[in-house]
């Protein structure tokens, strides 16, 4: 429990209560302050978003709820710089925390902070990478103030993490100044031992800022263990130039889509002292895991396995012939560079019985790129979707798996994540978080029952979300990602049937500043940029394109190529340009939505979807400016004039004639080769 105030102050404080006047919220000054918390049945804290305490005393900073965060606060503010210099004091922190998640497949998601920060307020703080600490815009400023120590279990590129199991010091950034793998240095002969943070393990963690030397250590230990003499990271840093004089202490986690959930089991803290110990023998206690029946089941195994020792001799020839047998039946590639992707990487086997063999009532599509099946890992119960690719060896086997390792580092809320791979013979197996409720494309063309006709609402949200996205991959990520290949089937749908683009098949990616290659044009027809005949450059202007008939798509509800009452096919965009000319735009939205649509924005869908499909690469605006179009932040620029843009249509498809005559529909996906190389 925290140090009880001083008592001439709770006089005071009870004297002012008495005579009924109003009291400022206090902070705690002095150079002396410390609180302890030996669990945290009926503790004194400031919790937001999914932070919770159970009755047992356990602190629970998040619940499993994907994309969400969790905060608790010592509720008090501290002073932390000296009243005669202004300098910021010495302090020490001290925890028991445990991270766990509830699968065995190797499979966590992001991890959790303790930091210091101006105020309580959190609310514009992100999941995911973020830790619950901070956003795309504010990483990195200065006037964040926050100093953090993070334990940190996914690898995030964008910050330059050096793995996915180590402990920070971030200032202001998620960009840790100092890192250093889990573990700790032991005191009698100075080895290094690492500890897994999402073991589901307690585990103990002192934080000491020495003012006269400007240090910061951070040491990590099992629990039990005294805290060892050297310190897990260090780092020389002022944080005078960081901390404000009073700010807040307290505890941040984030996920992402895995379930994990983060505990604090005890918490220390001193100014000017080391933090007080933690009373080990009155923490609370974890719930049990998905290990704890797996370690039960060998004991059980250890001690009969001596009683089965003179029947398994007998059955030798047997088990061997078995064992042959499955080794033919889920055999698998591989090779020594493979190494660097090893958590990637699903067992053939694990993959073999979630999709129950493959079996075709498990079939949830069949594309130009493989086929893709649902399953259930066989230990966490995790639901996902294996698609699977045939692959010729000779193109280049290590540089594509290498390039869908690089997508698997991707996370935004709108992509589909990529969870890993297996590979064998002439085949490679993608494993992708499972979407429910399937593909948009069936949801436009009534391939599911009559009563999940889209909203309006649903298909502008749809619509924003796959911008989102695009932003993300050609802006906001290490390097430059095109998909090439947006349509509505590469677009699925969640629970609460928020939008994630999916199948990174055909996606390429390079460093900014870096001309991309020529390379074959690849894409599904109606979809593709004119330029790609000429070029066969991928770029995110051509992914702009397909966007812009992707909004004509799911605001009309028509395929990319229709088919006319003559009978003859006709391009979306040139339908809806022919609606424009007549002044009849209301015509080409979907007649499914009966009326019930907000005019406005269903103007401004047709408007864009137009503009992101010109003809000129050069006319067509950038995914940010889509954004603030559809956020309404900016207006669009007008259309030209009908016989300009008219006359430009005639362009729309030149180059692709032979191609569009030889597909019926725009369901048929292909790859289109215009020039050699590439994947």
């Amino acid at each position: 429990m925290p140090t009880p105030m001083p008592s001439m102050k709770l006089l005071l404080l009870e004297l002012l209560l008495s005579l009924g006047l109003a009291v400022a919220p206090p902070f705690v000054a002095g150079d002396k302050h410390q609180f302890s918390f030996s669990g945290f049945s009926n503790a004194n804290l400031t919790l937001d978003g999914m932070a919770s305490v159970t009755p047992a005393g356990l602190l629970v900073l998040t619940n499993g709820t994907a994309l969400s965060t969790g905060h608790a606060f010592y509720p008090t503010p501290l002073r932390f710089h000296n009243s005669s210099d202004g300098t910021v004091q010495s302090f020490s922190v001290s925890f028991v925390f445990a991270i766990a998640s509830i699968y065995n497949d190797y499979l966590s998601s992001n991890g959790m902070a303790v930091f210091i920060a101006p105020s309580k307020n959190l609310s514009a703080a992100m999941p995911i990478q973020f830790l619950g600490l901070l956003n795309h815009q504010n990483n990195g400023n200065e006037t964040n103030h926050i100093f953090a120590v993070e334990l940190d279990t996914f690898r995030n590129w964008e910050f330059q993490d050096i793995n996915d199991n180590h402990i920070g010091i971030d200032i202001n950034s998620l960009q840790s100044i100092q890192s250093h793998d889990a573990g700790f240095y032991h005191d009698e002969n100075g080895i290094f031992q690492s500890l897994g943070l999402d073991d589901q393990k307690p585990m103990q963690v002192w934080v000491d800022y020495h003012r006269e030397n400007i240090q910061i250590n951070a040491t990590m230990a099992p629990l039990g263990m005294a805290k060892p003499t050297r310190p897990t990271v260090s780092a020389n840093y002022n944080l005078s130039t960081v901390l404000t004089d009073v700010a807040y202490i307290g505890f941040s986690a984030a996920l992402g889509k895995i379930n994990t959930k983060h505990y604090v089991l005890g918490w220390s803290f001193g100014m000017n002292s080391p933090a007080p110990a933690i009373d080990l023998t009155m923490l609370p206690k974890l719930p049990p895991g998905p290990h704890t029946k797996d370690r039960r089941r060998l004991q059980v195994l250890q001690i009969i396995l001596p009683l089965a020792t003179a029947a398994l001799i007998l059955s030798v020839a047997a088990v061997v012939s078995l064992l042959v047998r499955r080794h033919f039946r889920y055999a698998e590639l591989h090779d020594d560079w493979e190494v660097e992707f090893g958590p990637h990487r699903f067992s053939y086997k694990d993959l073999f019985r979630a999709t129950e063999g493959f079996d075709n009532k498990n079939l949830l599509g069949t594309g130009g790129f493989g086929r893709v099946y649902r399953g259930e890992l066989p230990r966490s119960k995790l639901r996902i979707a294996v698609k699977r690719v045939s692959h010729d060896s000779k193109q280049g086997m290590k540089e594509f798996i290498a390039e869908i390792v690089s997508i698997g580092r991707l996370q935004n809320q709108n992509l589909v994540h990529l969870l890993g791979y297996c590979r064998r013979h002439g085949e490679l197996l993608l494993v992708y978080e499972y979407m429910p409720k399937g593909s948009l494309d069936k949801y436009l063309y009534g391939e599911v029952d009559n009563n999940s006709t889209l909203s309006w609402d649903q298909r502008f949200w749809i619509i924003r979300g796959i911008a989102s996205a695009l932003i993300y991959l050609h802006e906001e990520w290490e390097k430059v990602v095109v998909h090439r290949d947006i349509k509505a089937s590469n677009v699925l749908l969640d629970d609460e049937l928020n939008a994630r683009l999916g199948d990174f098949g055909l996606a390429r990616l390079y460093d900014r500043g870096v001309e991309q290659e020529t390379t074959r044009v690849v894409g599904t027809i109606g979809y593709l940029a004119p330029e790609l005949a000429r070029t066969g450059k991928g770029t995110p202007l051509t992914d702009v394109f397909a966007f812009g008939t992707f909004v004509l798509e799911v605001t009309c509800g028509q395929r990319p190529i229709m088919q006319s009452t003559q009978d003859k096919q006709v391009m979306l965009v040139d339908w809806v340009l022919e609606h424009a000319q007549h002044g009849s735009l209301a015509d080409a939205i979907d007649v499914r939505l009966k009326g019930d649509y907000n005019v406005e924005e269903a103007y401004l869908a047709l408007k864009l979807g137009l503009l992101c499909s010109h003809p000129f690469a050069c006319a067509r605006p950038s995914m940010r400016q889509v954004i603030q179009y559809l956020d309404g932040h900016i207006e669009p620029p007008e259309l030209p004039a009908h016989q300009s843009f008219q006359a430009l249509a005639l362009m729309q498809n030149e180059g692709f004639d032979s191609y569009i005559m030889s597909y019926p529909s725009s369901t048929s996906a292909g790859t289109i080769s215009s020039s050699s190389g590439g994947r």
